[in-house]
């Protein structure tokens, strides 16, 4: 019989599900913007059902209860997204009949960069989105790294640039990294959306300090051995010889990264990252 795997890759934006057979060939595809639940979900939904799925893997934006044996299981807690807080997604999918396996959408991301993308052959790397937030999935020894709860590296806190007075978008941390440098925080900043700015350098410097500083946090706590960046915002490819350049000055010689080009990648799989990791997170389901 034929295995057919589900993925879903649910955005803050955007949904996008796929299916794939059991030789990888890609059999359907929807992508529809991210509503309310009850605007989207049945749509998604019916879509797997008329695929006739074997198992689905979900990489969804957080956070998320990924505590195996909570009640609240596969659900999302306090994110902003209007009409999400507390949303029972795993549950959602329950009258499919088939095994699920879920993580975030960065997890997600780095598990395919990690198994056949920019990090393909590493046994760790980091995989960070930056768009309408900023997260990051970590592969450590092999695995996907969890814990307590799922790591929420876009809420790190980082030091204002001293002639930054932008006090931050985030909800929850004011100047964490998200509300620094996430899309909606280069609008609010700037008053423009990040593509009308593509010329203006200092946008662009300004943001490289963000998450060149966030990322070095990250090197100094997992050191991992490659980080692919991805997200609408990384598609101003100026960034990532500017985020190399001040990475590099803010280590300080502290660590010894290799070559910057190398250490910091645009991903492999390109805007598939996070939809072909729902895809090995399906085929997952079913081996366990």
């Amino acid at each position: 019989m034929e295995q057919r795997y589900g993925g879903l890759e649910a955005g803050g934006t955007k949904m996008v599900c796929a299916v794939v057979d059991d030789k990888g060939q890609w059999i359907d595809r929807l992508t529809i913007p991210t509503k309310r639940p009850t605007e989207t979900m049945s749509q998604i939904v019916e879509f797997f059902k008329r695929n006739d799925i074997t198992s689905l893997g979900i990489g969804s934006f957080g956070p998320l209860d990924l505590k195996e044996g909570s009640p609240t299981y596969g659900s999302l807690a306090s994110t902003p997204k209007e009409g999400w807080e507390g949303y029972p997604l795993l549950q959602a999918f329950a009258e499919l009949h088939v095994p699920i396996k879920i993580t975030t959408d960065v997890n997600g991301a780095a598990l395919a960069e990690a198994t056949k993308g920019a990090a393909k052959g590493l046994d760790s790397c980091m995989y960070i989105t930056v768009g309408t937030g900023i997260g990051a999935g970590a592969v450590v020894n092999g695995t996907v790294l969890d814990g307590l709860t799922h790591p929420e590296m876009g809420h790190i806190p980082v030091q204002r640039h001293p002639e930054d007075i932008y006090e931050g978008k985030c909800p929850y941390h004011g100047g964490c990294v998200e509300g620094m440098a996430a899309g909606p925080a280069i609008q609010d900043r700037w008053g423009k959306a990040g593509i009308e700015l593509a010329a203006d350098q200092n946008v662009w410097e300004l943001e490289a300090y963000y998450l060149a500083q966030a990322i070095a946090a990250y090197t100094f706590v997992l050191s991992p051995k490659r980080i692919v960046i991805g997200g609408g915002v990384m598609k101003q490819e100026q960034l990532y010889p500017l985020i190399r350049a001040s990475l590099v000055k803010q280590l300080n010689n502290y660590v010894d990264i290799g070559n910057p080009n190398e250490y910091i990648v645009a991903p492999g799989l390109g805007d598939n990252a996070g939809i072909e990791g729902a895809i090995l997170l399906a085929k997952q389901a079913v081996q366990t």
